[in-house]
This record gives C-alpha cells, sequence and structure tokens, in this order.
C-alpha cells in the first residue's frame, strides 16, 4: 500500500527521489522520507504528513547530496503516523537504512532478542526491527559466496528469519554505489536505464525516466548499481529476470487539464471501453475472441460453475458479471469476498473455474485466493489492468483491461473496463453454449454504441455538479437498484463513502421496505437506478415508496421519460441501451455526483482519508 523509489547513478539522487515519491502519492500514504548516501554518510529526511508540506520543505531548507538513495511514502500499519514512524529506518550503528512495504508477522519475537542483545529502538514500527536484523547479519557477515554482494547476503540472511510479507530497499554506508531490493507479496520492479538504475513499487515512480522494467517475483533479490543489476531468489538462488516495456508512458500519469486525477479518469472512459473492446468484437460469428486466456473452446465448454473472487470496485464488477455469466451463458455463478474466500474451505469440484478481478494485479487477497484456487488444481483466470503484475504473471490466463494507469483512490475507469471485459466474457461462454447468433449480435452492436453514449452523459457534467451542489450538505444517503442495477447502486454507494465520508448504503430496491426505510427522511435523499429495463415498473412502485415518506429523490433514468419527473425531486438522463448494458451507463452519473459532492466538501478527492490505491497487506 506504501510506495518505494530507489536511484543509484550519475545524477543527484534526492531531486530523483522526491519526484518518485509525488508520483507514488495516489497510492494513499501518511508520511515521506528518504534516505541517500553521500561521501561515508548516511543522511535521512523524513515527515509525517503530505509531501510538499513535509519532506519536499525539509529538502528545501536542508538538501541532501549523493548519487545512491531510497525514498518512501507510508501508510501506518505498525504504529500511528508520526516522524518516528515514517521510514527509512536505520540499523543500531545508523549505517544501513531500509523501506519497507508490507508486515513482519514476527517482528516482535525478533525485537525481543535484538533487545536482549542490547539493541535500543526509537519507533513503534516492525520495519525498524527488519534494519537493526539486517545490520545486525551484515556486521558479523564473515564470508560470502562466489560473485554474491555482501550487502545482498546480509539481506537474504536476514529474510531468511522474516515471517510475513516485505517489499524492501535498503542501503548502506560502506557500499555507497548499490542497493539491494527484495519482494515477498509486495510488488517490486526495476527500472531499467542507460548508466543509472531504479528500484520502486509501482511503475509510475519511474515511467518519467525509463519504460524498460523488470518486475520482481517472490523471494527475489536483486542488487542494483549504476550500471548492471543481478537478481537471485531465496529459494533457488536461480531467478526469472524478463525485462518488459511499459504500456504507458509519463504523460498518461499526469492530470493534464483536469484539476484531479479522478475527473480525468471519468473522462477517459469513452476511450477506455473502446480499448476494453478492442480486437475482441467479433461480429460475424457473434462472438467475443480473446487472446489470452489459454482455454480452447473444449475446456471452456467443459466449466459448470464459476467462481469470482475480487474486492472492493472489483466485486462490484463482479457481480455485474455474476448476472451476466448466469443469463447469457446459463453458468451458476457465485461471487466471493477475495479476503473471505481465502480462508474458506469452499467445495469446488474439478469443472469449476476461477475468475479473479483486480485494478493493480497486486491485490493481497485476490492473489491469495488465486493460488488458492491454482494450489487445488483449477483453472485460474484474471481481469487486470496492470501488464506484468503479479496476479497477471500468476494466472493460467486472463483478459487485459488496457485503461491505462489508474492514478484516482477512487476507482472509476477501471470498473467499466472490468464489466466490459466480464460482458465480452459471457458472451463467449453464452456462444458456446446456448446464445442464439442474432443475440450476440445485437448484444455487441449496442456495447460498441456505448462509448459514444458514456461521452453524452459525460456532456451532462454541469447539470450534474449542479445536483451535486444541492445535496453536498447531507450526511446520509441511499443507493438503490434492481438486478443489473443493484452492484451500481452499490459502486455509487461506495464512490460517495470513498471520497465525501458521507456515509452512503446501496440496496436492491425491493429491500429498502425491509427495514432500511425506517432510515428515510427529509434530509435524507435516495439515488433510485431506474432505466426503462424489464423490472422498471417495479423500481417505480419502491420509488413511490420513498415519496411517501417525504425523502429527496434523484432519478437516474432513460432518455424520453418524461413520466418520472412528477416522483424525482431531480433527474438525470442516459442514453437508451440493452438492460444488462445499463450498468455501464448508470454507473457514470454516479461517479461524477461523488466526485462534485466531494469537492463542495472541501475533500481531497484524489488522496481519501484512510485510504490506498492497492491494498498489499491483509
Amino acid at each position: 500500500m506504501c510506495g518505494i523509489i530507489g536511484y543509484v547513478g550519475k545524477r543527484q539522487a534526492s531531486p530523483i527521489l522526491l519526484e518518485g515519491l509525488r508520483r507514488l502519492e495516489y497510492r494513499g500514504y501518511d508520511s515521506a522520507g528518504v534516505a541517500v548516501i553521500g561521501a561515508d554518510t548516511l543522511v535521512t529526511r523524513k515527515r509525517k504528513g503530505k509531501i510538499e508540506e513535509g519532506l519536499g520543505t525539509l529538502l528545501g531548507q536542508s538538501p541532501v547530496a549523493g548519487h545512491c538513495g531510497i525514498g518512501h511514502t507510508r501508510w501506518a500499519t505498525h504504529g500511528p503516523p508520526s516522524d518516528e514512524n515514517s521510514h527509512p529506518h536505520l540499523d543500531r550503528a545508523s549505517r544501513v537504512a531500509v523501506v519497507h512495504n508490507g508486515v513482519i508477522e514476527n517482528y516482535d519475537r525478533i525485537k525481543e532478542r535484538l533487545v536482549a542483545a542490547g539493541h535500543h529502538f526509537h519507533s513503534a514500527t516492525d520495519t525498524e526491527v527488519l534494519a537493526h536484523l539486517i545490520g545486525e547479519h551484515l556486521a558479523r557477515l564473515t564470508s560470502v559466496p562466489e560473485g554474491t554482494h555482501p550487502l545482498a547476503a546480509a539481506v537474504a540472511n536476514a529474510l531468511r528469519e522474516v515471517i510475513g510479507t516485505y517489499g524492501i530497499a535498503v542501503v548502506a554506508v560502506d557500499y555507497p554505489g548499490t542497493i539491494v531490493g527484495a519482494r515477498r507479496g509486495s510488488p517490486l520492479l526495476i527500472g531499467v536505464g542507460e548508466g543509472e538504475n531504479y528500484l520502486a513499487s509501482d511503475a509510475a515512480a519511474v515511467v518519467a525516466h525509463t519504460r524498460q522494467v523488470v518486475y520482481l517475483n517472490d523471494y527475489d533479490v536483486v542488487t542494483l548499481t549504476a550500471d548492471d543489476f543481478a537478481v537471485t531468489n531465496l529459494g533457488t538462488e536461480t531467478a526469472k529476470v524478463q525485462i518488459t516495456r511499459l504500456e504507458f508512458d509519463a504523460e498518461a500519469a499526469e492530470r493534464g487539464p483536469y484539476p484531479h486525477f479522478m475527473l480525468k479518469e471519468i473522462f477517459e472512459q469513452p476511450q477506455t471501453v473502446r480499448n476494453a473492446l478492442r480486437g475482441r468484437v467479433d461480429l460475424e460469428e457473434a462472438t467475443a475472441k480473446f487472446g489470452g486466456l489459454n482455454m480452447t473452446t473444449a475446456e471452456l465448454r467443459a466449466v459448470d460453475r464459476v467462481v469470482i473472487a475480487a474486492c472492493g470496485t472489483s466485486w462490484h464488477a463482479a457481480l455485474v458479471g455474476e448476472y451476466l455469466l448466469e443469463e447469457f451463458a446459463h453458468l451458476p455463478c457465485e461471487v466471493e469476498y477475495a479476503s473471505e474466500f481465502r480462508y474458506r474451505n469452499a467445495p469446488l469440484d474439478k469443472h469449476t473455474l476461477l475468475l479473479v478481478i483486480t485494478q493493480s494485479g497486486e491485490t493481497a487477497d485476490t492473489l491469495a485466493g488465486l493460488r488458492e484456487a491454482k494450489r487445488r488444481g483449477h483453472k485460474a483466470l484474471a481481469i487486470c489492468n496492470v501488464v506484468g503484475s503479479t496476479i497477471a504473471r500468476e494466472a493460467d490466463g486472463g483478459i487485459y483491461l488496457h485503461a491505462g494507469p489508474e492514478i484516482g483512490v477512487a476507482s472509476t475507469k477501471a470498473f467499466t473496463s472490468q464489466v466490459t471485459a466480464l460482458t465480452l466474457l459471457a458472451l463467449l461462454m453464452g456462444r458456446i453454449r446456448m446464445l442464439s447468433h442474432p443475440r450476440g449480435n445485437q448484444l455487441l452492436r449496442a456495447l460498441e454504441a456505448i462509448p459514444d453514449q458514456i461521452q453524452r452523459i459525460l456532456d451532462q457534467n454541469e447539470r450534474i455538479r449542479q445536483i451535486a451542489l444541492k445535496y453536498a450538505a447531507a450526511e446520509d444517503f441511499f443507493f438503490i437498484g434492481r438486478q443489473y442495477n443493484f452492484p451500481v447502486a452499490l459502486e455509487g454507494a461506495l464512490k460517495l463513502k470513498e471520497i465525501s465520508y458521507i456515509h452512503a448504503e446501496g440496496y436492491p430496491a425491493a429491500e429498502m421496505k425491509h427495514g432500511p426505510i425506517a432510515m428515510i427522511d427529509e434530509r435524507t435523499p435516495t439515488v433510485v437506478l431506474a432505466p426503462n429495463d424489464a423490472l422498471y415498473d417495479k423500481t417505480q412502485s419502491n420509488l413511490q415508496e420513498i415519496k411517501a415518506r417525504k425523502g429527496p429523490i434523484i432519478v437516474i433514468a432513460t432518455e424520453g421519460n418524461t413520466r418520472i419527473a412528477e416522483a424525482a425531486d431531480d433527474i438525470l438522463y442516459v442514453p437508451a441501451t440493452l438492460d444488462p448494458l445499463y450498468p455501464l451507463l448508470n454507473v457514470i452519473p454516479l461517479q461524477l455526483l461523488a466526485y462534485h459532492i466531494a469537492v463542495a466538501r472541501g475533500c481531497d478527492v484524489d488522496k481519501p482519508r484512510n485510504l490506498a490505491k492497492s491494498v498489499t497487506v491483509e
């Protein structure tokens, strides 16, 4: 969840580290710091708070010189946010510095042993314990295998004592031109430059300098110098190294003319949906085609049950996928919270397919679910946005979203891309079973119209902003919808909670009268998803129940439906489409509504409190 950046080369490290940390801000953090190796010196600068007011100001007042260094943005796990708990952390002799993402589960037992040996600690973090442990191993190192760097040997020896997850970067005064990194369960990559190299937890931190990266695997240890890098593995002592070219450039990770990344990404959705469709539409056969599923038609035909595991927004997309797979392919489908699935002894027969959905490809719970299914011999596919991510590499096959970097913590374009990919997958599974050619063709043609229809909704941005201003002072919201629009109601409520801190709940429309309607009053708005679908009349009845109790109502309706305005306080229109595709349209005004309410309330839209973009710890 935190961010790591390392640099070694001919340039001054400090400005590069600071720039990299700024590019990692979107992941969520509460403090930031750097450690730079100079002339026989190790200098750290770290401070609680935002980079510009904290670390940036500190480095401006007290610059640090050196050509090798590491930086970190911290999201608190062990110990509250504070200057002392900020990374980097030093060893006992203050000659080794460590930054760390993840959790060292046995840090307390290691700490007890070190305290008994005379070590003193200045923070409440597990990372400082790891720094002391590495320093201890480095101090007592007498020999190393041929070709192994002493600092890498000390790091490897220390990590063999560790239980937990980690992505770390380590520098030491005695080895001024070297950075050692290692990962287990927390992402880490090498940025390959010319006469300089980088280490980072996220490609966004290095894409301005290089588009050549190496994604490290679990238990990999890398030794990085300006001119070279070497990777070994704690388990096998050999490692698979593959240089990958990033799909996006530095400009794609910039805000451009938009005030926030979230707004930029909302407005990118016509293009990102096109990207998810590109090359995958086969109108002649009325089906979808994928290059990366790595399953034959016979294997897909043999699947008799699908389990989808995901978290957060991806879980809501998965719920839409459940409806799609059941309708188009008549396949039993269940959606699991990945965090629950990984610990359950869920019965999976041999013809069950596991599908995991993740934007980042690094979500810890989703990755654990994938590994559990594979351990039990099941095929596991992934829908993922980040090429080269851990889940993308470990899945048996899958579908890339090609949505480009999503920087805003509150996911928007990933959701619509995931639903697009799920629609195509459901169509494919349906066509190899029982879905007719005309129905498949109808669906594809409607899908191809979606990007332009999204643009028509985005053109209503100012209208949506005005409605948002009207309700920005509310402290409670309900979102309701039926069938395909129930997951959209959940997603709309989540978006509002994430960035405006308003309490919001999403429900199937009919469930309101089974308890939640007791909360309806003049101060509690309800957003009603009421497109002209098969259940429109039923949803209209639920709307009237809320109106009878004087609850303010915002309706998302299909263009041309003027009658519903009689029951609504405010109404937003979306173009007409097929029932299964309304989630792709109805979610857009909900994203904009949440965005504009958050802005009106003065919230930090791109960096909401307590949240991180990629959850890589439990």
